[in-house]
């Protein structure tokens, strides 16, 4: 079977439906409709009940959505392995691993499944996960006591473990849940918590506000019983309040706007393993990028060069002039190198990194064969700190020889006439590209010989036409861009020119914010924008220095080294192609495609979702507030109700909810990307907006008792006055939406050309409508009575006023609030 542990069994639908009757306010309904039916009033009780059941299945089949987008998002993150089958070098899901595959490990790598340890280089992994054990354990093929405790196998990796130091190779021996992690119950991925800190601030005012609301409605229920009012009447009435006034849908309504907005990132290959984080990128004011394949293609190839003979050049087909013998340069390019180039039907497919790839393309056209039939006896593999990589081959004929590779200022000082070779070096880097040294040195045994320099190569990685224009985007929207690379400061300079940086020509060094003080790093932090040549450990000094002005700042990282910072920072993003798993552990978003331009379109969608939120909740508290305030303004002066408690039953638990939740698809708005990011710490709800939510209140309030008043003093009926009064709540409600979508001033697409599922909602609400009204089965249910002509251009007239009264007050709160 699968290389997986079992996961627990997801919840099926009935449990589902059963959570949907844990909120306190539903309970009180259902208490509510047991008490009105025995009352003597089974047509309101049914109502109740029922608009309760439809809510449950609602909410259910949401919630069930939801945990299945959340479950396909993890499944994108599924981790992967780097094997070796047929003698080839191979990536492929961990899922698919069996016995007997030979993996293949590098610092930072999730060990996939339970190995034997063939061949290790200054391995050790971190294996707390299953013995508690918080210091790294360092690995080593060599065999041990078969009564051995579990931590002390030093020749075995365990599944679940993580590389920290060192590469490795290993047969696998156990999957899924015969490995280790799975007989002791292992770590099951669960669902993704589907709750962020607004929703749970949302959801702590839902119940302070229906705490209120409910000694509200006692005290009314006591003034209405001393004034000699009917109970059960009165009772009903107070019911009708309590539903009117409580947004019990906003919590569901603001969790499904979120996984909305999970998966429409996922499309745009932004995944989100954090719903926390979709609020959060949004308000993002300072992008920390890397350069290689988030700003540039990753795609590397060697563009120029030189030797000991003289400079070469490498033309964009591989053909390779000048240099002169480039045999002892092509043979280090292909023995330091733990790449393998494939060839398939669109040309060369590196397994490994791009810029060893790079170096195998170069070798082969430079000197086909050269390499062939040499053997590695020993590695040193490529450290962040040495930057560099060192092997020991040796040919047919014994002839054994030390290659290394890595950055200039790491290899040419081990040969004589370093400066010279530094100088072009530099000549190199200032042309835009990525420089590497290598030399080689005798080595017969016992006695190495000195190191002597073979040669440069200038790499060419240009940065990614979709990324250009993806930073001016996010310039324009407010958020500064900061490149971190560990290049060379020439090579970084150039691609953040090219990549149409802010500053480009500052740049400060690792070995710089190495001798800087804090303060001093705080003021250099704002005005540079290139920091090249620096390690993960800098990342972190940089995320304080910038939050430290208050600034929210998302980091970008690939490195088992990054996950620090990726955690330190407001929003941590890995890359999905080249990131470690460590990385994305760390993480609060993964690009799938590691590309700047996909993260451009997350800080987008994440301003979709925080623009949507705020609307959300605006539009459904203003009209909640607007429905109970008519019947507390009735019940309090012991006029007629202009709606019965059915009615508003009806117009709160679907006409209110279904029209949020048409909020919740809205696209972003034309301006999401030209205005400034909203400070971390701003509240949802500014005084423009409470301003707005008390003034929609008091014009339903106004409206449904003006259109109820004068329907009563033209002769209409009661129940013909309810009816107008009823679609009058819906009418507004449906203007409402459409107005709050322009709530910052820039409609998404215009009120006419609005979202498909705006639309969608809209005529669901105005079926329903039509049908309450019109259809006699459900008239006699509702207590409602159809409306002739001129009762719809009443509601028409009213709905202009409405609109017109909040433009109005749309362009005083811009003038006098912002």
């Amino acid at each position: 079977g699968p290389n997986r542990l079992p996961e627990p069994a997801p919840r099926g639908p009935w449990v589902r439906l059963a959570g949907q009757f844990r909120n306190v306010l539903v309970q009180v309904l259902i208490v509510a409709g047991v008490v009105t039916a025995a009352l003597g009033h089974p047509v309101d009780a049914a109502v109740i009940l029922a608009v309760l059941a439809i809510n449950a299945v609602v909410g259910m089949v949401q919630e069930g959505r939801a945990e299945q987008a959340m479950a396909g998002l993890r499944n994108l993150l599924a981790p992967r392995a780097t094997v070796l089958r047929d003698g080839r070098r191979r990536t492929v899901a961990g899922a698919d691993l069996v016995p007997g595959d030979l993996v293949l490990l590098e610092p930072g790598d999730l060990v996939p499944a339970d190995l034997r340890l063939v061949s290790a280089q200054a391995l050790s992994l971190q294996e707390a996960v299953l013995t508690g054990e918080s210091v790294p354990v360092d690995k080593d093929p060599a065999p041990v006591a078969a009564a051995a405790p579990l931590g002390d196998r030093q020749g075995m990796l365990w599944s679940g473990t993580r590389v920290m130091q060192g590469t490795g190779r290993g047969l696998v021996t156990a999957t899924g849940s015969a490995t280790e992690l799975g007989r002791i119950g292992g770590l099951v991925a669960a669902v993704e918590p589907l709750t962020t800190p607004l929703v749970r601030r949302m959801d702590r005012f839902a119940a302070l506000l229906a705490r209120a609301i409910l000694l509200v409605s006692a005290l009314i229920l006591a003034w209405g019983l001393y004034r000699g009012q009917s109970f059960d009447d009165l009772f009903l009435a107070v019911v009708g309040l309590a539903v009117a006034a409580i947004p019990e849908g906003l919590p569901a309504v603001m969790t499904i706007a979120l996984a909305v907005g999970a998966q429409a990132m996922a499309r745009r290959h932004a995944i989100v393993r954090r719903l926390p984080a979709i609020e959060a990128v949004g308000a993002v004011q300072v992008i920390c990028t890397d350069k290689t394949g988030t700003l540039t293609l990753n795609d590397m190839a060697v563009a120029a060069g030189t030797t000991p003979a003289g400079d070469f050049g490498v033309a964009p087909d591989g053909a390779v002039a000048g240099g002169g013998d480039l045999g002892p340069l092509a043979r280090a390019a292909a023995l330091c190198n733990d790449a393998e180039l494939h060839d398939g039907p669109d040309g060369p497919r590196v397994e490994g990194d791009p810029l060893e790839g790079a170096l195998l393309a170069f070798a082969r056209q430079a000197a086909p064969g050269a390499g062939q039939g040499w053997t590695r006896r020993a590695t040193v593999p490529f450290d962040s700190r040495s930057r560099r990589m060192e092997v020991l081959v040796q040919s047919p004929e014994g002839r054994l020889l030390r290659l290394v590779k890595g950055a200039p200022e790491a290899v040419l000082p081990l040969a004589p006439g370093a400066a010279a070779w530094l100088d072009r070096a530099r000549a190199l880097a200032a042309r835009g590209l990525r420089v590497l040294a290598l030399a080689e040195a005798e080595a017969p045994e016992g006695a190495p010989g000195p190191w002597r320099v073979l040669g440069l190569v200038g790499l060419m990685d240009p940065p990614r036409s979709e990324a250009v224009a993806a930073v001016a985007q996010v310039r324009a929207a407010g958020i500064a861009v900061k490149m971190i690379t560990g290049d060379h400061a020439l090579t970084a300079q150039a691609i953040a020119a090219a990549a149409g940086l802010a500053r480009p020509d500052r740049v400060l060094t690792g070995a710089e914010l190495d001798t800087m003080s804090d303060d001093d790093l705080a003021r250099a932090v704002l005005d540079t924008d290139v920091f090249a040549r620096t390690a993960p450990e800098h990342k972190m000094r940089l995320i304080a220095a910038l939050q430290g002005h208050g600034l929210s700042v998302a980091m970008t990282g690939d490195g088992v080294n990054d996950a620090p910072a990726l955690k330190a920072a407001d929003v941590g993003i890995a890359m999905g192609r080249r990131g470690s798993e460590a990385a994305k552990d760390a993480s609060d978003l993964v690009l799938a495609d590691d590309n700047f331009a996909s993260l451009a379109a997350a800080v987008r969608e994440g301003r979709r979702v925080a623009d949507n939120l705020r609307k959300v909740i605006v539009f459904t508290l203003a009209t909640s507030m607007g429905e109970a305030l008519t019947l507390a303004v009735a019940l309090v002066f012991g006029l007629s109700l202009p709606v019965t408690a059915v009615q508003i039953l009806w117009i709160n638990l679907v006409t209110e909810v279904t029209l949020g939740l048409a909020l919740a698809f809205d696209p972003p708005g034309r301006g999401a990307m030209t205005r400034p990011p909203r400070p971390p710490g701003a509240p949802v709800l500014t005084r423009g907006l409470v301003w707005h939510a008390g003034l929609v209140s008091l014009l339903f309030l106004a409206l449904v008792f003006g259109l109820y008043a004068e329907a009563l003093a033209r002769g209409l009926t009661v129940p013909a006055a309810r009816t107008l009064a009823l679609n009058a709540l819906a009418l507004l409600e449906i203007l409402h939406l459409l107005f709050i979508r322009n709530l910052n001033g820039d409609p998404p697409d215009g009120p006419i050309r609005a979202a498909p599922v705006v639309w969608g909602m809209i005529g669901a609400v105005l079926a329903a409508q039509a049908a309450i009204t019109w259809a006699p089965p459900l008239q006699a249910v509702f207590g409602t009575a159809a409306l002739g002509w001129v009762d719809l251009g009443r509601l028409a007239v009213a709905g202009a006023a409405f609109l017109a009264v909040l433009a109005a007050e749309r362009a005083v709160r811009h003038r006098l609030l912002g």
